[in-house]
């Protein structure tokens, strides 16, 4: 790998999160005079993960050491945390990591598929790009390929036309995603990815949320990067995916663009993960905004999970001509007998192939996409 990744220097420490999330002993504190890396504001005020099994030990014989083990969480009571912070380099900084490449030509709107007969379900469409999602590529139970895959490009695979762009979306449920970080180089994750020449990977995606520990939240932050770095490093064109808590974290990935020598091609945010009003209202629109506001303008965003015709004009307002939708939606609601109509949601008797030419129209026509073939009009 070429990827660099920067290491402490020589003599000095492996910056850790402080045990029992102490922040004025803490290398991230900002406020610790102390900080190696001073770049956190302070613990995360909703954590529901500190009294942890490792204050109190499961059983007699288990012991501090067994119960972190089997903990899915990182934290700075961990007696291996210093070994999570050399795996990820031993920084929390973004410094060192960069994205190369070049967003392919695609239309303003992506239907996402599950694979099964992708030619019967575009006889009609004629569209030019399809995504799938990382558990139709790799298993969530053996965490391997799975064998349609496996010695054949993607657009083998699918039946895709030469033309036609195959777009990798790396998000899936936790399990699978932490499974590929943990096996991606012993298995050759990323040179696989390569050989199967997707037009696009959006990397997979560690999660963020409020009820962890701020470790958590930052290592995975950087776990993240260091995906899409390792990605484009194998030759395949990636895209990093994006989460936040806070401001400092968006102002921490503004300041890695704007220092890094190489810009990355675009940004992607997950927003399937925003599930309610709240989430939206109070975490999503004000974090794409300022991202919108601050963010050079020549860097596209890829979203996902965006379905409502609100939420998706919000979106092309916020990112005039620069913005990629994917969405499931249209063959979700086929599947299940539905159209989707600028009055909603319609069952009818249809067949599935005709009702996901309907939705991918109608989403296509919320994403600005005029050209119902999703020719140069809705190219980008």
């Amino acid at each position: 790998m070429n990827v660099s990744l920067p290491m402490p220097t020589l003599g000095r420490p492996v910056p850790t999160p402080a045990a029992g999330c102490n922040c004025a002993v803490c290398d991230f504190f900002i406020d610790n005079p102390a900080a190696l890396e001073p770049v956190c504001s302070g613990s995360s005020s909703s954590c529901e993960y500190c009294g942890c099994a490792r204050a109190e030990a499961v059983t007699p014989t288990e012991g501090p050491a067994g119960a972190c083990s089997r903990c899915p969480i990182r934290c700075g009571s961990r007696p291996d945390i210093a070994s999570w912070m050399r795996d990820i380099g031993g920084t929390l900084h973004f410094t060192g990591l960069t994205v190369p490449g070049t967003l392919p030509e695609l239309p303003a709107f992506i239907p996402q598929v599950d694979g099964h007969d992708v030619p019967g379900l575009d006889a009609q469409l004629q569209w030019p790009a399809y995504a799938i999602g990382l558990r139709r590529v790799l298993s969530p139970k053996s965490h391997k390929v799975y064998p349609r895959y496996a010695g054949k490009t993607v657009h083998q695979a699918l039946g895709l036309r030469p033309e036609q762009k195959a777009v990798l979306v790396g998000y899936a449920e936790d399990p699978l995603v932490e499974a590929y970080w943990t096996r991606r180089k012993e298995d050759g994750i990323a040179e696989t990815l390569a050989a199967q020449e997707w037009d696009l990977v959006l990397t997979p995606n560690t999660s963020m949320y409020f009820n962890q520990p701020r470790a958590e939240n930052l290592i995975n932050m950087r776990r993240n990067v260091m995906l899409a770095a390792e990605l484009a490093d194998a030759g395949v064109p990636a895209v990093p995916c994006v989460y936040w808590l806070r401001l400092e974290d968006l102002d921490r990935y503004i300041d890695w663009i704007d220092d890094s020598p190489i810009t990355p091609p675009a940004l992607a945010v997950n927003l399937q993960t925003f599930r309610t009003q709240a989430d939206w209202e109070e975490m999503a629109v004000p974090g794409l905004a300022y991202l919108a506001a601050t963010l050079p303008e020549d860097i596209p965003m890829v979203l996902t999970g965006a379905s409502r015709a609100d939420r998706i004009a919000t979106l092309q307002a916020l990112f005039p001509g620069r913005l990629y939708l994917v969405s499931q939606n249209p063959l979700q609601y086929a599947r299940h007998g539905a159209v989707m109509t600028h009055q909603g949601r319609v069952d009818t008797q249809a067949r599935t192939e005709d009702l996901f030419t309907a939705n991918v129209r109608h989403y296509a026509e919320l994403a600005g996409i005029t050209d119902p073939s999703g020719g140069k009009r809705g190219i980008r």
